[in-house]
Parts: C-alpha cells; structure tokens; sequence
C-alpha cells in the first residue's frame, strides 16, 4: 500500500487532497501547522503530522516520524493580492518562505529516501496565474513561477533515478479558504492604498462576471494532483480547473 504525505491540510486543496487519497485506497500523511483531526473523515489510513514549512527543525522531524514515502505533494501556500508599492518586504520575504522556499526545503527532505528506494513523485502545487499575468499579484506570481521553473529543471535531474517531479496549476477557486486567508492577511497590513484602489475594483468586477463553469472546483485540484501522483505518462505540467485548462491550451 503507497503512502502520500501533502502539506497544508488544514483547508482547502491540501484537505481535499487528503480526502481524495483515502477514498482510493492510500495511506495517507496530512500535515498541518496545527492538526486538527476534526477537518479529515476518520481513517484507520490517515495520520496527522505537524509541519511547518518555513521551519527546518519542524521539516526534519515531521520526515523522520512520516517513514516511508511514496509520493509527496507540496500544497502548502499563502496568497497576496495587491500593488508591489504597497506590499512589505516583510511580507514578500513572508510569502516566498512558504511559497518557495517550503517547497524547495520539503523536496530537499525526501529526495535522500526516494533515490534510496528508486521510486517517488513529487507533485508542486502552483498557480494557474502562472500563465496569464494578471493584476495585482505580482508577488504572489512571482513566489509560484518560481517554483515551476525549479520544477521543470528538478524533473530532468531525478529523472536518472526513476523519481518524478510534476506541477500541478489550479485556477482560481473562490470556494475555498484560501481566499478568505489572504484577505485577512491583507487586512492585517493595512487599508488597501487610495493609489492602486481602482485597480483592486477592476479585480473585484472581473472576479463577479466569472461563473461557476469557468472556475476551478477542489474536487479538480484533487484530481490533478492523484493523475500526477500515479500516471507515469502524465506531462510535466497539469493544469487543474477549467480556467487553467483554458490558459494552458
């Protein structure tokens, strides 16, 4: 029996993720920075992890307790939206530690097990504005192509020892908790500028001619993520939801 280990269950994709793999059957790690067992369906296969990404300690001892990995998907991730004028750098070095370089650090984890036992999947979690720009995310983007780069290049150095690395690119999903997180995260740092505020309306009118149809649904990241998780003929990149599909073709 194969065993996933995905990063920020709490909510959202990483939740529903979680789900999905044990409804086929796997045995399944969920980590969160805090767990909490009432978000997951009680599972004789599922085991709660914490794990903070941004904290190496935390990587180290959440990779020894997990043991045995067949795949790992690295979902964890914070948004932002709003100008780069008014954006901290505390805030830029805060999204990239998660974004980027929680990535970077998880994939560094468990390459050592996975070239050990000549098999594994690493699947990266990114975004589908990844491909069309788009207002007010600049940073955000920029923590996400980051990662697509680092992964289309990962792909072709494991690629010798029979471990795969994929991108999975959902669209937006407002459903979700992750929306909600940054707003509060935005909220924090203060009133959206008078300066750019006409740009944020134009984001909010585009956001509300969207229909349901032309969005990405959890249920679509989840399918992604098992397709490039268990497809050896899956492509590099995959995009998940019908607007990522959209940009991506």
């Amino acid at each position: 029996m194969k065993t996933v280990l995905i990063t920020g269950c709490s909510s959202g994709f990483g939740r529903d993720t979680a789900s999905y793999f044990l409804a086929q059957g796997w045995q399944v790690i969920a980590t969160m920075r805090t767990p909490n067992e009432d978000v997951l369906p009680k599972s004789g296969k599922l085991r709660l992890i914490k794990l903070d990404v941004t904290d190496d300690a935390s990587i180290t001892a959440a990779i020894k307790e997990a043991g045995k990995i067949d795949v790992l998907v690295n979902n964890a991730g914070i948004g932002w939206l709003n100008a780069v004028e008014d954006t901290s750098m505390e805030m830029v070095r805060q999204i990239f530690e998660t974004n980027t370089f929680g990535t970077i650090a998880m994939t560094k984890a468990v390459l050592p097990q996975f070239r050990a036992q000549g098999s594994g999947v690493i699947v990266n979690v990114t975004s589908a504005v990844t491909l069309k720009p788009l207002l007010l995310l600049a940073v955000y983007t920029a923590s996400k192509a980051a990662i697509d780069g680092f992964t289309s290049s990962l792909a072709l150095e494991l690629e010798p020892f029979n471990i795969q690395a994929r991108i999975v690119l959902p669209g937006r999903a407002p459903t979700t908790q992750f929306g909600e997180n940054a707003r509060a995260r935005m909220s924090k740092e203060g009133e959206f500028p008078e300066t750019y505020r006409g740009l944020r309306e134009q984001v909010y009118a585009n956001f509300e001619q969207e229909t349901p149809d032309m969005l990405t649904q959890s249920d679509d990241v989840a399918k992604a993520i098992w397709r490039a998780a268990t497809d050896p003929s899956c492509p590099v990149r995959l995009p998940a939801g019908a607007d990522a599909v959209a940009l991506l073709n």
